[in-house]
């Protein structure tokens, strides 16, 4: 019997932060941070269903379009990290 979907709801900025996590995530030494490989096939689904929700992020400007989203969606009382 298939297990029913499930389905999260995220703003493009917040899909664009969490690909872009995801992104880094996937090419760092994950075996420190992620130590169990059934973990892998989520990671890697959400990944790849981002990447194609996300066609700014094959965009020229999306370093700018990136850093936009993480300025809209950090609390207003961290703007002293910028």
């Amino acid at each position: 019997m298939e297990e029913p979907a499930i389905t999260i709801k995220l703003t493009r900025d917040e899909a664009t932060i969490l690909s872009d996590w995801l992104e880094r995530l996937q090419m760092t030494d994950l075996s420190n941070t992620v130590d169990d490989p059934a973990a892998w096939a989520p990671i890697h689904r959400i990944a790849g269903q981002l990447d194609k929700m996300l066609p700014a992020l094959f965009f020229p400007d999306y370093d700018v379009r990136l850093e936009e989203a993480r300025r809209r969606l950090r609390p207003l009382d961290d703007d002293s990290q910028d």
